[in-house]
């Protein structure tokens, strides 16, 4: 899902040097970069900025080669959009409500 890794080595720089410059632990970031944490928009925004990348640039495109990620809050909630039929589920959610 993420390509924090890759970014990373593009810019080259480490995980602990990325995750002393932001303040968290190097296992967030190795969690992260792993794929096996859900980091907030907030921290995603500030590896961005720390790695001067688009936000978009962390994630890996969804199978077929679409590139549909991101996060769309909506009152209170924020849903996560990883493909075409989670943004259709969205719209339906809200064309209901």
């Amino acid at each position: 899902m993420f390509r924090v890794k890759e970014v990373l080595k593009e810019k080259g720089t480490t995980a602990t040097a990325l995750a002393d410059k932001l303040g968290v632990s190097n296992n967030t970031i190795t969690r992260i970069a792993n794929s096996t944490a859900k980091p907030s928009i907030d921290l995603l925004d500030r590896i961005a900025s720390e790695l001067d990348v688009d936000i978009r640039e962390l994630f890996k495109p969804s199978k077929g080669g679409e590139m549909l990620n991101g996060f769309v809050q909506h009152k209170d909630k924020v849903y996560t959009i990883n493909s075409q039929n989670d943004l259709q589920r969205l719209l339906n959610l809200l064309e209901s409500s």
